[in-house]
This record gives C-alpha cells, structure tokens and sequence, in this order.
C-alpha cells in the first residue's frame, strides 16, 4: 500500500472539502492518485457535498436526546440553507441521529454522516453546536424543543430523594421549567451567574438615565430598577409564566415542601436557539 503523506491528504481535502478521514481513504484506494482519489469521492457523493459547503446554512433545527435513564441529555443544533430543508423529514430525522450519536459518544466523527446527509438532501449541512448535561444521583434531564425546532431547551433537576422523580408533581416541575426557559430566555440561573460586566454595564446605563435626579435618592433607584432587572433575566427570579404572581424559586420551593423533599434543586439549563450564540 502506497504511504499517504498528511501533505496529500490536505491538498485533496483543500480540493474537495470533503473530511480528512474521507480524504486519506479515498488516497489509500487510489494508491495516493490525487485526480483518482478526487473522482473517488466524487462517486461516493463526498465531493459534491464538499462544493456546498461555502454555501451559507443559515436555517436549521434544535435535537435533542435524552438516555433511558433520564440522567444524561444533549442538545445539538444542526444548520441548513433553507428552512424549506428544516421542516423536511429526513432532515429532521438526520439531526435526530446526529443527537442520538452525539449523546452516546460526545467525540464521535460524524463528517461521514454529514457528507452523507449533505448529498441526499442537496445543501449545505452544518452541526453547528452540541451542549450535553447530566445529574448524579436523584435526578433528571428534561428536554424540551419548541415547535418547529428553532428552539430547544434542557434543564437538569436534582432531588434529595430515590423516589422524588417518579412523582407526577416533580415531573410536572420539570417541564414547566423547561417551558420557563423556552418562553423567557433567561440569561442566568441566579443574579450570582450574571457576566459582571452585564451589571456594570446595565448600572453605567441607568446612572447616565437617572442622572438629574437627587444624590440621595440616586443609590436606591438604581437598586430598585436592578431588582426588576434580574427578575426578567435570572430563571429562579423570573415570574413562573403559567402564574406570574409565583416566581420560579417559589415554585420549585413549593414542589419540594409538597413532596417533602427539601433536595429539589435547578442545578444548570441550556437554551439553544436557531442561529444564536
């Protein structure tokens, strides 16, 4: 068998675009032919796929995928050129697989998958970002991805109890919360979450609104307009959508006082929104 030289591999690659492991294969079949290995992966679909890879994936859906077990999940958003593609069922069933993998083996090589998917459907395909998260112990992942599927959600609760997940009452928590997150777009958890430089910012700007009014009432207006701040952006602040008047850590307070379970806890949330950071 010819050596394949790695200088080779990323001339063939810059050539075709098509994934490094695909480029050596197609190398080693050609006898490190690079005109041969081009129409190689030309035959296999790989190349093609590759001429639409400058070609901009805008559009696209959030998957999800969740373990048996309810105690590990991953969110992955997956992009393409048209939303006409993201409502498509092999699309959608494409991006399924790629979470399903994903969640089984986070490091997973899925260029083949991908160049694959990218030749049946006819553009662009990109997985773009993936984001898993799991409890120990008493606890569960949560999911939820908003119709359509530009937006996804995951949301992992813990327990002090065995028994707490298997109550309807906790599993109602949970999905209520992740409808929480979909619908108000928390950018924190808890205000000790928040990026100082957020506040910092958010303070120089309500200094510079209120800057005629009296010194001394100065202080505690911005204190006050920084409470309603975090209300709208910290989950456990935030008024519960289903009951304003309640916010969420009242209500994750109440779930816990009824199951009598005082572990129950929102420990992290993930919000992915198509073509978001």
């Amino acid at each position: 068998m010819a050596e394949i030289k790695a200088a080779d591999v990323a001339q063939l690659r810059k050539m075709t675009n098509a994934g490094l492991m695909q480029c050596k294969k197609a190398l080693q079949e050609s006898g490190g032919d690079l005109d041969a290995a081009v129409e190689i992966l030309r035959k296999k679909g790989e190349a093609s796929a590759a001429k639409k890879a400058d070609r901009q994936a805008n559009e696209g859906i959030i998957a999800q995928a969740v373990t048996a077990d309810g105690k590990s999940g991953i969110l992955v958003e997956v992009n393409c050129e048209t939303d006409f593609v993201a409502k498509n069922d092999m699309f959608q069933a494409f991006t399924r697989e790629i979470a399903e993998k994903l969640l089984e083996n986070p490091d997973a090589d899925l260029e083949a998958d991908r160049t694959t998917a990218v030749s049946k459907i006819g553009e662009n395909i990109v997985i773009a970002r993936s984001q898993a998260l799991a409890v120990e112990g008493s606890g569960m992942i949560a999911t939820y991805i908003h119709t359509g599927g530009k937006v996804g959600v995951m949301v992992a609760v813990t327990a002090s109890e065995a028994g707490t997940t298997e109550k309807p009452e906790f599993q109602q928590l949970c999905r209520d919360l992740t409808l929480q997150v979909a619908a108000s777009a928390p950018i924190a958890l808890t205000r000790d979450e928040v990026d100082s430089s957020i506040i910092d910012k958010e303070i120089e700007i309500l200094r510079e609104q209120m800057k005629d009014k009296p010194a001394a009432a100065l202080e505690n207006i911005i204190r006050g307009k920084m409470e309603k701040y975090y209300q709208g952006v910290c989950l456990i602040d935030q008024g519960f959508v289903k009951d304003p008047d309640v916010t969420i850590g009242d209500y994750v307070k109440k779930v816990a006082k009824d199951l009598g379970d005082s572990g129950i806890s929102i420990q992290k949330y993930y919000r992915f929104e198509v073509g978001g950071a």
